[in-house]
């Protein structure tokens, strides 16, 4: 039986030892942290991601714990709409987006592995092309090796040397509150040079995010440098911020890779973050580390020649971490006369152009 090493024991790298076990693999996942957990963040599954886990028989599992996310939009900081989605249309062509806490996939990929494949505790220090890694507990070898580790990966040193993450620009602040009332309309809300953002979850709480245009590197005070930016923009940011529990904010600054010349080198390849870290204005992160797992298992389990799935994935991922990229720019224009543009142009743009604009990235099938 075929062996898959998979390096990471986030949702890339669970998900893919989901996907080649379906294709009848032994599988064996390394993962550093001493238990597998996420905290404080909610998760936008758009339909591409929700065709990923029917491919891995979670699909159902998934939607039963998450939320289909509502209307939605941009709006300044006062709370006028520049943009609507058109959300009957998005609903008929591609299907709706749910919203999960990151935590809850985590546990169902994780009960869905295979008994004994998981091996906590594990820091991967050095990936060789032969298929040996070696790590905190010794080595371990695979007929594939594979790369979930994230932005600062191991085993992308092994693939294309060292590549050093850019920073974006803006920072980010993540947080899941309970609020005391219900929310009503959800989107991001643009302001000069920072966003603010919420989104429901499945048991009441919402989920909320917010970016800055600060150095690399700045420090954050968390939740009181929340509401000194965000305090006074227009409901329910005041009250969902009132609502925060300074402990919960998560921060951030936000990073990403450039276009890497290739995913793949011999028996190893990349997927997720490892691969095409982008930031998260498309919301597709995740969604694109499940599509590579899917695609990887398929075509290792028909082929030895791993530069299929290179050919497959790269130039998809890598159209999105750009497009991905010029949002996040608009989005954190800070100049007021840039601003102005910005805010003319978005309410001219029809919903029905929006919509029609993600079918590259909405369209795709297993």
């Amino acid at each position: 039986m075929p062996k898959a090493l998979i390096i990471g024991g986030g949702i890339g790298g669970l998900a893919t030892a989901i996907a080649f076990d379906r294709q009848g693999w032994e599988v064996e996942v390394l993962e550093k942290a001493a238990a597998i957990k996420e905290v404080g963040a909610g998760l936008s599954l758009w339909p591409n991601a929700i065709r990923a886990l029917d491919a891995l028989g979670l699909g159902e599992r998934v939607r039963a714990r998450a939320i289909e996310e509502g209307s939605a939009g941009i709006r300044n900081s006062r709370g006028a709409w520049l943009s609507r989605a058109d959300t009957e249309t998005m609903r008929a062509r591609y299907g709706n987006p749910i919203m999960i806490h990151r935590a809850d996939l985590l546990d169902m990929l994780h009960t869905a592995l295979p008994h004994n494949t998981l091996r906590t505790g594990s820091t991967v220090t050095e990936v060789r092309p032969d298929g040996t890694v070696t790590h905190s507990h010794g080595t371990s070898t695979g007929d594939v090796i594979i790369g979930a580790d994230g932005i600062h990966s191991i085993a992308r040193r092994a693939v294309c040397g060292v590549v050093e993450p850019r920073y974006s620009g803006y920072t980010a602040w993540r947080v899941v509150v309970s609020p005391t009332a219900p929310v009503g309309d959800l989107g991001e809300t643009w302001g000069r040079g920072e966003r603010f953002g919420y989104a429901g979850l499945a048991d009441g709480r919402v989920y909320c995010f917010a970016t800055a245009n600060t150095p690399a590197g700045a420090p954050s005070d968390g939740l009181a440098e929340l509401r000194r930016r965000f305090g006074t923009w227009h409901d329910p940011i005041p009250s969902l911020l009132a609502a925060a529990d300074d402990a919960a904010v998560l921060h951030n600054d936000i990073y990403e890779l450039p276009a890497l010349t290739t995913y793949v080198a011999g028996r190893i390849a990349l997927i997720g973050d490892a691969a095409h870290a982008m930031t998260p204005n498309l919301g597709q992160g995740a969604c694109q580390a499940l599509e590579d797992a899917v695609v990887l298992a398929r075509v290792a389990a028909a082929d030895e020649d791993l530069t299929r799935y290179d050919a497959e994935r790269r130039p998809r991922t890598q159209m999105i971490a750009a497009r991905s990229g010029r949002i996040g720019a608009v989005g954190q224009l800070a100049s007021a006369p840039a601003v102005f543009i910005r805010n003319a142009v978005l309410r001219l743009i029809p919903s029905s152009a929006q919509s029609k604009a993600l079918a590259p990235v909405l369209d795709w099938e297993c």
